[in-house]
């Protein structure tokens, strides 16, 4: 007999105290348990929103200056890369059943038992397969974005609310079943440094990320892949916004037209000058070039970011105000939107060549369902932000959502509002943890992987859970290896490009077997400049 609850909703930025666990003292557990945020990344933009594409648009500098500009080496705007943002749900979120779905080894619709998704959440009448006579299908599918979800999904309902019918149909995703360990800041999940070692780059910054820690996020990186030179870079406040870029004081005194020629005009003058001038230096040749670089460095940046007001997210009319992702209000009134609407700033407009956003709160078992319900919502309303703002600017995305350990339920069912008559979270639970993906195509929704002979839904679910809802752990090298997780996750960015060729000379001492294994797997076809291949 089902079991009802009486535990009212707590607000989505409400901390949680865990009765079954011990009091927090540190950073990582305070985050889980949602007694501190995610901690907002407010990063910026610059001049180039105004352009339609801002990838397409290029600093006004002199023809002759920006060929210079070129050999010194300032950054292409993302390097050519799809942008890539993570998602870290901190403390054990819900990722697969009452979410995304997952089944057995035909793939997503290939059904787990009625007791197995019971520990995921669901009651009998509500499983994937269960008759319903108000859906289209007849059931609890939703496959509006491609990968399917469950037809209730908080997560679903958060990202269907903030994007377009148009970007709906051309978003598609993977799911992962992977075990990862509850509670703990030793899980490397984060994937960024292997990102930017496959190419992912941006003019500003190499990595961003929602918190001070190595890795950017809450879950930490994979230590073989830490590379100190990228370390993400944190930004909280709105000086340090406008403070990524010093133009001097030029700006201001003269028009930002005026003071980018006076600027070349410095640079050409020095440039006479040195070529009259002999430093007496062994590497002659080399101090010359890096003044004359500097020089132009300095021109090019007040060129794209002599106006501060520029650097300013809120301005931005896709993303705050009337036709913006999110209202005037809701910015105001909720971090994690501000948050999160700087990270996918910064990575869609290429400043930043990838990004974590961390959310607070989701060690949310034991606090009742409603309250877990409106922080998956809430996590679902900032990917379809991400994904929306990628259909905006024209671009490719590729959001991965991933978090530390999962969780599991029991028959007490919460028929409060939010609690929408599913069963309560009871108890940590890593036999049910997975991860997910959602690519973006502007041209299309992406395809699912034709490379080798396996059929298209092993492609779109890579891996499989037993009948019982726990994860086959012989299924991928990633369902028991976070490492390998992480390594699987960085081969399908890499296969978006049509580059999953070069994996293994990227990371060599891998784990992910044979080219054979590797294509298995690979979600999809590549997507080269936003172009399905």
């Amino acid at each position: 007999m089902r079991r009802k609850s009486s535990r009212g909703a707590l607000h989505p930025d409400a901390p949680l105290c865990q009765p079954d666990h011990p009091r927090p003292v540190t950073r990582r557990q305070f985050i889980s348990q949602g007694f501190i945020s995610g901690a907002a990344t407010v990063i910026a933009p610059t001049v180039f929103s105004l352009f339609a594409n801002p990838r397409a648009a290029q600093a006004a500098l002199s023809s002759d200056l920006e060929a210079l500009k070129q050999s010194c080496g300032i950054a292409l705007q993302g390097a050519g890369k799809i942008p890539f943002i993570c998602i870290d749900l901190a403390g054990g979120a819900n990722m697969v059943g009452s979410n995304v779905l997952v089944g057995g080894t035909g793939g997503q619709l290939d059904f787990l038992s009625v007791a197995g998704y019971g520990r995921l959440g669901l009651p009998g009448d509500m499983v994937p397969n269960a008759p319903n006579p108000a859906s289209p299908t007849n059931d609890f599918v939703d496959r509006s974005l491609g990968l399917a979800f469950h037809l209730d999904s908080a997560f679903k309902r958060g990202i269907i609310e903030r994007v377009s019918a148009t970007t709906a149909a051309a978003i598609n995703g993977a799911v992962i079943p992977a075990r990862s360990e509850n509670d703990t800041g030793n899980n490397p999940h984060n994937p960024m440094y292997g990102i930017s070692r496959a190419g992912a780059d941006g003019e500003l910054l190499t990595l961003i990320g929602s918190q001070s820690s190595e890795s950017g996020g809450n879950s930490m990186s994979p230590s073989a892949m830490v590379n100190p030179a990228a370390r993400p870079t944190k930004v909280d406040r709105t000086s340090d916004v406008t403070g990524l870029v010093d133009t001097g004081k030029l700006v201001g005194l003269l028009a930002q037209d005026d003071a980018v020629r006076v600027m070349e005009s410095i640079q050409r003058l020095s440039d006479r000058k040195l070529a009259r001038v002999d430093t007496e230096i062994t590497r002659d040749a080399v101090i010359k070039d890096l003044v004359r670089c500097n020089y132009v460095k300095a021109a090019d940046l007040t060129d794209r970011y002599g106006d501060p007001s520029a650097l300013n997210p809120e301005l931005d009319p896709d993303i705050v105000g009337p036709a913006g992702i999110f209202t005037r209000a809701e910015f105001d009134g909720d971090s994690e939107f501000r948050k999160t609407a700087a990270v996918m700033k910064l990575v869609m407009n290429g400043y930043a060549g990838a990004g974590t956003i961390t959310m607070g709160g989701y060690d949310y078992h034991g606090q009742g369902r409603a309250t877990g319900e409106l922080r998956d919502l809430r996590a679902g309303r900032c990917m379809g932000a991400c994904l929306e703002y990628a259909a905006r600017r024209g671009v490719p995305l590729m959001l991965y959502v991933f978090s530390d350990g999962s969780l599991s339920a029991d028959g007490t069912v919460d028929n409060s509002v939010n609690g929408r008559g599913k069963f309560d979270w009871t108890s940590d639970n890593q036999q049910t943890a997975a991860s997910f993906f959602m690519v973006y195509n502007p041209l299309g929704r992406s395809q699912l992987y034709t490379g080798d002979n396996r059929p298209p839904e092993q492609h779109q679910q890579i891996g499989w859970f037993r009948r019982d809802a726990s994860v086959e752990t012989a299924g991928t090298p990633a369902a028991n290896n976070v490492n390998l997780l992480v390594e699987t996750v960085i081969l399908n960015y890499m296969a978006l490009h049509g580059e999953q060729g070069n994996f293994g000379s990227l990371f060599p001492g891998h784990g992910l077997g044979t080219t054979a294994l590797q294509d298995s797997l690979i979600a999809f076809n590549p997507i080269v400049n936003g172009t399905i291949v």
